[in-house]
């Protein structure tokens, strides 16, 4: 839980800068913007449409993958409640450079934990498991919500190539610093990979 709360924190951030998301924000900003809901609830809708997915491919749902959903979801949304009207450049460099730092902590927390993926790195990993090249998913998956979601206006800049250039590493170093112990699973370690080699 103090995982998806703070990567919740450090997408807020990421938000707030202005800068540019990752691509699967750009995706949920741009449907945002398109149909008025709450950036949060994009996401939690997002998520649960790409359960759907998890059918034919025999993914299982964790108690963390619900958890995921939700609490990222609704935190988004309670912590852009938090007013951060700047527009000076610094401070919104600052929050971005937070933002990312704390989205690949949570979600090494998260992930180490062992309890459930979350739905968009289920899906990954399901896809690979069919035989599917680990890069070419990663890469497709990440470059069309990336595409998709720049069209529908949601912003992409430097903090969205900052993203995709530091996701993987800090990622990389923080799993590999949290006590997993009896909960390491096959689950967990196929998403350390496809994360860490995907970036």
């Amino acid at each position: 839980m103090a995982g998806l709360v703070i990567v919740a924190i450090g997408g807020t951030l990421m938000i707030d800068a202005r800068l540019g998301l990752g691509p699967w924000d750009v995706l949920h900003q741009g449907l945002s913007e398109r149909i008025g809901w709450q950036i949060g609830t994009v996401g939690i809708v997002v998520g649960c449409l790409i359960f759907l997915s998890w059918i034919p491919l025999g993914q299982r749902i964790g108690i963390g993958t619900v958890l995921n959903v939700i609490t990222i979801g609704v935190g988004v949304n309670l912590f852009l409640e938090i007013p951060f009207t700047t527009d000076a450049l610094p401070p919104r460099i600052a929050a971005l450079i937070v933002g990312d730092v704390l989205m690949a902590v949570g979600a090494g927390v998260y992930i180490g934990a062992g309890l459930g993926t979350g739905p968009r790195d289920g899906l990954m990993t399901g896809l690979v498991r069919r035989g599917l090249p680990l890069r070419t998913v990663r890469t497709t998956m990440e470059l069309t919500v990336l595409v998709l979601g720049w069209i529908l206006g949601g912003t992409v800049g430097v903090g969205t190539v900052l993203f995709a250039v530091t996701i993987g590493p800090l990622l990389h170093a923080v799993l590999h610093r949290v006590d997993r112990g009896q909960l390491v699973s096959e689950t967990v370690d196929a998403d350390l990979d496809a994360t860490t080699s995907g970036a």
